[in-house]
C-alpha cells in the first residue's frame, strides 16, 4: 500500500496535517514529512512531542485523516504530489516502534502508529 511515490514525498520538506475527531469536534495538528517513518508492516510511525488533544481524540475515535505532499515530487499532472491517508491510529509509549523513533527524536513522548485503510494520491 506504501508506494514509491509516497516514500519519495516523505523524503522531502513538507507539512503533514493530521485530522482527528473527538468529543469536542474535529481537531488538526501538523508535523513534517521527514519525521514519518514506515514500519516493516506498512504502518506510519509519527513522533509526538505534544499532541495531547490528538491523543485524547484517538482514544475516543481511532480514525484519522492525514494529508501530505511536496512540490518537489512529480505528481499526477505535473509538479507536486500529494496524498490522502485514511486509517486508524494508536499512541504507543513503549516497545520497538517507540524506541525506533525515540532514537531519532529525543524530544518525543509517544509514537503515533497509523494503520492505513486507504492511501490515495490526490495530485
Amino acid at each position: 500500500m506504501i508506494t514509491e511515490k509516497l516514500l519519495e514525498v516523505l523524503k522531502q520538506d513538507g507539512v503533514v496535517a493530521i485530522a482527528t475527531l473527538g468529543q469536542d469536534g474535529p481537531h488538526m495538528v501538523n508535523t513534517w514529512n521527514s519525521y514519518i517513518r514506515i514500519s516493516a508492516d506498512g504502518r506510519l510511525l509519527i513522533p509526538a512531542g505534544y499532541m495531547h488533544r490528538t491523543e485524547a481524540n484517538i482514544s475516543f475515535n481511532p480514525e484519522v485523516l492525514i494529508t501530505l505532499g511536496s512540490s518537489k515530487v512529480h505528481g499526477l499532472h505535473g509538479p507536486g504530489a500529494g496524498f490522502l491517508i485514511k486509517g486508524k491510529a494508536a499512541f504507543i509509549t513503549s516497545g520497538p516502534d517507540f524506541d525506533l523513533l525515540k532514537s531519532k527524536f529525543e524530544w518525543l513522548r509517544a509514537t503515533v502508529a497509523v494503520t492505513p485503510d486507504s492511501i490515495t494520491q490526490t495530485w
